[in-house]
């Protein structure tokens, strides 16, 4: 097991790599002066030369790469243009609000999915499951920022049940903080709660179609207990793949729903960063995700190897 995760581990730095060189171009190429927006319109010409040589814009391109990735690599992502913070520092501060929505819209996805996805399978072609399918299609395609103002207009503006936007730490305020992450929640959650029904549906489906559970079922076993002790539990690799990539997804694109909604996460860090050329910052955040993202599939892939047998024998056989 451990070769194996050494392994798989190992795989991850080439991707880190490729998407450091592909962030430093574009913010090195991007249009726009990060000295002339800090100085402001009026500002002296050679005012700006100085600050552009003080920030080490000006140096040549492989430079500037090198100079950032070797800091990143001992972990100094470096500061932020306006927030007159280090770049670490500022994803420390915006990291909570996005974990706790993050964490809250999977909770809420996986209460809806798993019983629908189950349910569907169990009674196919019947008219629940022709209620789930429906179910399914409307959170696939409809967009997050048209369902996000949907359930504003009407939980917000009609009702005045939920504030519109804004964040409270839920630790600080506990009932304020969990009324202003349930539109977010809401709005994330019904997407990924559809994909994931999906995916519960057709694995249970193949499980329910095996011989095994045939058997159990001439034996008489409730067919409640077949589906969720049996069926249910026997599906749940690929479940665990699509809940990891579903949440590791979150994690990361959770922009729209922080920057309609108000949530200072790490969406709303890099849109503002983005927005004011902030380009340590956009580097910093796009880095910090991509290692994020690539570490939850690597604890999938651990999961795997924990929970399926053939894992560990090929593991073992690798050795």
């Amino acid at each position: 097991m451990l070769s194996y995760t050494l392994r798989r581990a190992g795989a991850l730095l080439p991707v880190l790599l490729v998407v450091s060189i592909v962030i430093f171009s574009l913010a090195y190429l991007t249009p726009g002066d990060p000295a002339s927006t800090i100085l402001g319109p009026e500002a002296l010409e050679a005012d700006v030369q100085n600050l552009r040589d003080s920030m080490g814009v000006n140096d040549p391109f492989l430079v500037q790469y090198f100079r950032w990735i070797l800091s990143a690599m001992h972990g100094d992502l470096g500061a932020s243009y306006f927030l007159k913070v280090s770049v670490a520092q500022a994803i420390g501060q915006h990291f909570l609000p996005t974990m706790q929505l993050a964490i809250l819209t999977i909770f809420y996805a996986l209460v809806i999915s798993i019983p629908l996805g189950a349910i569907g399978a169990r009674w196919r072609g019947s008219f629940f499951d022709h209620g789930i399918a429906g179910f399914t299609l409307i959170g696939l395609t409809f967009p997050s920022f048209v369902l996000s103002l949907i359930l504003v207009i009407v939980f917000s503006v009609c009702l005045h049940w939920l504030p519109v936007a804004g964040y409270r730490n839920p630790f600080s305020e506990p009932w304020n903080g969990m009324r202003y992450l349930i539109l977010p929640t809401l709005s994330l959650g019904t997407i990924y709660a559809a994909v994931i029904t999906r995916t519960v549906r057709a694995s249970v489906l193949d499980v329910l179609k095996s011989e095994y559970v045939d058997a159990a079922r001439s034996r008489g076993v409730n067919e409640s207990r077949l589906l969720f002790a049996h069926a249910l539990r026997n599906a749940g690799l690929p479940i665990i793949t699509m809940i990891g990539l579903s949440f590791a997804s979150l994690v990361s694109g959770a922009v729209v729903a922080e920057t309609i909604f108000n949530i200072p996460g790490i969406g709303s860090l890099l849109v503002n960063a983005i927005q004011r050329r902030d380009y340590p910052v956009v580097q910093g955040v796009v880095l910090f995700l991509t290692l994020l993202y690539l570490l939850l599939n690597l604890l999938v892939d651990l999961l795997y190897g924990l929970i399926d047998p053939r894992v560990r024998l090929s593991d073992t056989g690798a050795k």
